[in-house]
């Protein structure tokens, strides 16, 4: 997701980016929701990039219909969270470069181990519609960027 000068996660809720896993949720083939634990790479200048195995359902979820949401949990205080919502555009990665570079977030983490023999990853880059930054401990925090 190239971030939009209107869509950005507010810098009190920047730290959530380097968090460890999101939750993943796509619109599943009946249309109701299917959500997914995933890894994910944000980047400096705000794109938020996954790599998912081209075979599974949420794969398949994302080319019927893009639309998106990344919820991402502070471990530490849970009532602290961000919540990305977008538009989905997946690309093949057939050579594993993108997954070699989400890799490295997680200490060499090699996603071919993942993979059975034949299947192939896709890089999955979320374009943000609405991010909400929220922290239950203060009211009147809960912040909205952009709605589309």
């Amino acid at each position: 997701m190239r971030v939009d000068s209107e869509i950005c996660v507010p810098e009190s809720h920047r730290d959530l980016l380097d968090a460890p896993f999101a939750t993943l949720a796509t619109v599943g083939p009946g249309g109701g929701p299917q959500m997914s634990t995933v890894l994910f790479l944000a980047s400096e200048d705000g794109t938020v990039q996954l790599s998912v195995n081209a075979t599974r359902q949420k794969a398949r979820n994302l080319v019927a219909t893009p639309r998106v949401a990344l919820h991402i949990l502070d471990a530490g205080e849970p009532s602290r969270y961000l919540e990305l919502r977008g538009d989905a555009t997946a690309e093949p990665d057939e050579d594993y470069v993108f997954a070699d570079r989400l890799g490295v977030k997680y200490g060499g983490l090699d996603l071919r181990d993942m993979d059975r023999p034949g299947e192939q990853r896709t890089v999955v880059t979320v374009n943000l519609t609405r991010v909400r930054a929220v922290d239950m401990r203060e009211p009147g925090t809960v912040g909205s960027s952009l709605n589309r």
